[in-house]
C-alpha cells in the first residue's frame, strides 16, 4: 500500500520521495519492538504475568525442572503426612489421665425382684457407677454410692470391656452415701489410685468418668474444674423434710448426670480425688455437680471393707433440735431467753453411754468439748468427725432451766 500526499493540487498522486521513509520507519519499529520484548519478558516472568512458562529446550534444563517438581511434590507429601500424624496422635494430660484410670471405672446394676417376665429390663431397679480401687489375691474391691445399691437383692458389675460379673455388698453407709462391693479379680486389669483431696484449689482441672443414663454411655468422660471445696449440703436421710446430716462435698462444673453416681472424679494426674455423688437438678441451675472428697471417704471405705459397717462413737439417744419444735413447746423447756438453740434428748436408751453419764429425757445439750451445738447436725458432725470410740466427751446441757455439765465415755454402736 502506497503513501498518498493529500494536498489540493495533486490529490491522489503517488509521492515517490517518501518510499524510503516508509522502509526506515518499519525497520526502526521492528528494532524497538524487539528491544521491548527482551526487556519485558524477565520482568513479566518475575511478577507472574506471563500466560505460560518458557522452558529450556535441552535435556539439562528439563531434568532440573523435573527435579524441582519432584522435590516440591515430596515436600507437599511430607507436609500432608505431618498433618495426618498430628491429627492421629493427639495425646494430652487429659488423655493420659483417662488412660490411667478409665478402665477402673465400672457400671453397677441394682437388681431387685422383677414385676413381670416381659419387662424391658427384668429386675433392673437402677444403674450407677463404681471405682475399682484395690485388688487382693483373687478378690477386688469397688467403691460406689449407698443410693446406687440401696435395696438391691443382687448386684452386677459391668467392666470396661463389657464383661458382667456378680458382686457382693460388703457394707453400706447411709450417712456418707458410700458402699463397698467385692468382685472376683479374674478380669480386673487396672485399679484406681487415690489422690489427696485436701490440696485441691478452686479452678483446678478435673475429669469425671462414669456411666450417665445407664450402660449405653459407659465410660463417658467429661471435663471441668473444681468450683468449690468444703461445701456443706443438707441431707434428709429419713425423708421427713428435716435435714439429718450435712454432706461435705466438692463442687465441680464437670457434667454429672444420673448414672454417674459412684463414678470417679480424677485430677490431671489420673488420681481419684472424689466419688461423684449428686448434682443440683433445678431448672434455673446448671453445672453444679457434687463429689465426696476422697480423703473424707477413705476411712469410711476402709471400715466398710473390713467390718461391713462404719465404726462410729455413739451416745444412745434420740435427738431433736430446739429450733425444730413449736414455740410453745420451747417454753416448757424453761431455757433462758438468750438460748434458742441446742439439741433436745427425746429418749435415752437404757444402759447407754448417755444414761451412764447421767443424761435424761428433755435435757438440752448446748455444748460439746467447748464447741457450741446449735442443732442435730452440729452434734453429729462433732461426734463423727472429731471423736473416736472409747474417748471421753464433755457436755454442757440445760435441765429445767439450769446449766449442768457431765462427761461421757463414748460407745461403739449406733447413735
Amino acid at each position: 500500500m502506497g503513501y498518498y500526499d493529500q494536498d489540493d493540487q495533486n490529490r491522489y498522486k503517488p509521492s515517490k520521495g517518501k518510499k524510503s521513509g516508509i522502509f526506515f520507519s518499519s525497520l526502526a519499529g521492528a528494532i524497538i519492538g524487539a528491544l521491548l520484548i527482551i526487556i519485558s519478558v524477565p520482568a513479566l516472568s518475575e511478577y507472574g504475568l506471563l500466560p505460560y512458562q518458557v522452558e529450556p529446550a535441552n535435556n539439562q534444563g528439563t531434568d532440573q525442572t523435573e527435579n524441582d517438581s519432584a522435590q516440591e511434590e515430596e515436600g507437599t507429601n511430607e507436609a500432608v503426612e505431618a498433618s495426618r500424624n498430628v491429627s492421629l496422635s493427639v495425646f494430652s494430660e487429659i488423655t493420659q489421665a483417662v488412660d490411667k484410670t478409665g478402665e477402673a471405672v465400672v457400671g453397677i446394676t441394682n437388681i431387685q425382684s422383677a414385676g413381670s417376665f416381659w419387662s424391658e429390663n427384668p429386675g433392673e431397679a437402677g444403674t450407677g457407677s463404681g471405682v475399682i480401687y484395690e485388688r487382693q489375691g483373687d478378690k477386688a474391691y469397688v467403691v460406689t454410692n449407698h443410693h446406687v445399691v440401696d435395696g438391691a437383692e443382687e448386684i452386677e458389675v459391668s467392666l470396661s470391656d463389657g464383661t458382667k460379673i456378680p458382686a457382693e455388698l460388703l457394707g453400706s453407709d447411709i450417712w456418707t452415701d458410700l458402699a463397698v462391693l467385692e468382685i472376683p479379680a479374674e478380669h480386673v486389669k487396672i485399679t484406681a489410685e487415690f489422690g489427696n483431696s485436701d490440696n485441691l484449689k478452686p479452678g483446678e482441672p478435673v475429669i469425671a468418668i462414669g456411666n450417665p443414663l445407664g450402660l449405653t454411655f459407659s465410660g463417658s468422660v467429661t471435663q471441668g474444674i473444681i468450683s468449690g471445696v468444703e461445701r456443706a449440703i443438707p441431707v434428709d436421710i429419713n425423708q421427713d423434710g428435716i435435714a439429718d446430716w450435712q454432706a461435705e462435698v466438692l463442687q465441680t462444673d464437670a457434667a454429672i448426670n444420673p448414672g454417674n453416681s459412684g463414678g470417679a472424679l480424677i485430677n490431671i494426674d489420673g488420681k481419684v480425688i472424689g466419688i461423684n455423688s449428686m448434682k443440683i437438678a433445678q431448672q434455673a441451675v446448671e453445672g453444679i455437680g457434687l463429689s465426696i472428697p476422697i480423703n473424707y471417704a477413705r476411712p469410711i471405705i476402709e471400715d466398710l471393707q473390713q467390718f461391713g459397717e462404719v465404726k462410729r462413737p455413739y451416745m444412745g439417744v434420740d435427738l431433736r433440735a430446739v429450733n425444730e419444735i413449736p414455740g410453745h413447746y420451747q417454753q416448757e423447756l424453761n431455757l433462758p431467753e438468750d438460748i434458742n438453740y441446742g439439741v433436745i434428748l427425746r429418749q435415752v436408751q437404757p444402759d447407754s453411754p448417755a444414761e451412764r453419764a447421767g443424761l435424761q429425757e428433755m435435757d438440752v445439750i448446748v455444748e460439746m468439748d467447748g464447741d457450741t451445738i446449735k442443732d442435730v447436725i452440729d452434734l453429729r458432725k462433732h461426734l463423727y468427725n472429731k471423736k473416736k470410740i472409747g474417748e471421753e466427751l464433755s457436755i454442757k446441757f440445760y435441765r429445767n432451766g439450769t446449766i449442768e455439765e457431765t462427761t461421757m465415755t463414748l460407745g461403739g454402736e449406733t447413735l
